[in-house]
């Protein structure tokens, strides 16, 4: 593959009858506080909604991510374990809810993997995209929302919300490439990936993901 990204570029199929949101953001960014209102958002339209996680969202993979926000380990072994939860939480219940028709949401997909893995682990991106290709295929996102906010200002969140994992404890260094990865991907694929500024209130908040979900509705031909 020439093109660093090119894993991300991967288009939805077109076979699946349901819709495929992920939201993104580096920890402390608030994205998972959304997740109801969009799910509320597309349920006023008649969808099922089916909520999932990254890593998690099957036994399996809820096992998985106990051992990846806990444990050390190398980051070769990092990324696999991400894909190998990732491959479940397709087979088991993204894919077959798509194909049925139903809208998935997920907390954190493939781009989370591309800006921490590679970003911020720095993993090569040839590599993670041999892997995003045997697991993930054409299983990408219809859109993406990408929840922005300094490093600063997650930082402040993350020390009055629940105890920190791995993750959570890198230092700035490490964030500040997630975000910039995380950017440079919003950069490369505007139609996808919309970036919410969530240095703000909720409501603001809310009102940037309510014209985001009205205009991919527009642009989907579902308003």
């Amino acid at each position: 593959m020439t093109n660093q990204h090119s894993a991300t570029n991967m288009q939805p199929s077109s076979a699946r009858l349901g819709k495929f949101i992920s939201f993104e953001g580096i920890d402390g960014a608030g994205k998972s506080t959304h997740i109801p209102f969009v799910q509320a958002f597309c349920e006023s339209l008649g969808k099922r909604v089916v909520l999932t996680r990254e890593p998690g969202g099957t036994p399996l993979g809820e096992e998985l991510r106990q051992m990846l926000l806990q444990q050390d380990m190398t980051q070769e072994t990092e990324a696999l374990l991400m894909f190998a939860a990732r491959s479940e939480n397709i087979a088991q219940v993204i894919a077959p809810a798509l194909e049925c028709g139903d809208w998935v949401i997920t907390d954190r997909y493939l781009d989370s993997t591309i800006a921490y893995q590679g970003g911020g682990r720095h993993m090569p991106q040839a590599t993670l995209n041999i892997l995003a290709q045997i697991v993930v295929g054409n299983v990408q996102p219809d859109l993406t929302l990408l929840f922005d906010v300094p490093l600063e200002v997650a930082r402040q969140r993350l020390a009055r919300a629940r105890p920190s994992d791995k993750f959570e404890c890198e230092d700035a260094a490490f964030f500040n490439a997630v975000r910039a990865r995380y950017l440079q991907l919003a950069n490369d694929y505007p139609q996808r990936i919309r970036v919410i500024d969530a240095s703000g209130e909720i409501v603001a908040i809310e009102a940037q993901v309510a014209r985001v979900m009205q205009d991919f509705l527009r642009e989907q031909g579902l308003a």
